[in-house]
């Protein structure tokens, strides 16, 4: 048995207006996204009291700092929740969020070309970390004999002394 479809005149601006209505909707998401990300910085993040500027990003908050945004996170889902969403795309969101807020994953971070002194300078901090966590755990070796002069070349390629450890 052949069936046919018959698309009317009032069928097709029906579909039309579902159409644009979805696609209006859409361009709109990255506005209301926006929207909620622009006053989650405005509530959560940490600011000097003196400039104003960001100290600490709400993404970026730990421990305790963290315990607000941890409640927002869970009002959040369950908002989705309630909404009928699934837990991949209540994610999927909650990240959309997080980058409107200025997070930046992993891999779309910028990787700039390292210098051999970079690379040399990076090195060194790994090994002189090591050494400094050797020590507090109080175990000395011939390396810790060497440490000043590590720190010495660490500093002269540029490398923040106080930074290490």
């Amino acid at each position: 048995m052949k069936s046919t479809v018959i698309t009317t005149a009032s069928s097709v601006s029906v579909l039309d207006n579902a159409r644009s209505s979805l696609v209006n909707a859409n361009k709109k998401t990255g506005e209301v996204v926006q929207a909620y990300a622009d006053i989650l910085c405005s509530v959560f993040h940490v600011k000097s009291l003196e400039t104003g500027a960001v100290i600490t990003p709400w993404y970026e908050l730990k421990g305790a700092a963290k315990k607000g945004i941890k409640a927002e996170r869970a009002l959040f889902v369950a908002a989705f929740e309630f909404g009928g969403f699934e837990k991949g795309t209540i994610d999927v969101n909650w990240q959309r969020v997080k980058e409107a807020s200025g997070y930046v994953t992993a891999g779309n971070r910028v990787k700039g070309t390292e210098s051999l002194d970079d690379k040399t300078m990076a090195d060194l901090k790994t090994i002189l970390n090591r050494i400094f966590k050797a020590e507090e755990e109080g175990n000395e070796s011939q390396s810790s004999e060497h440490k000043g002069a590590l720190m010495d070349i660490f500093a002269a390629l540029g490398g923040d002394i106080m930074k290490l450890g």
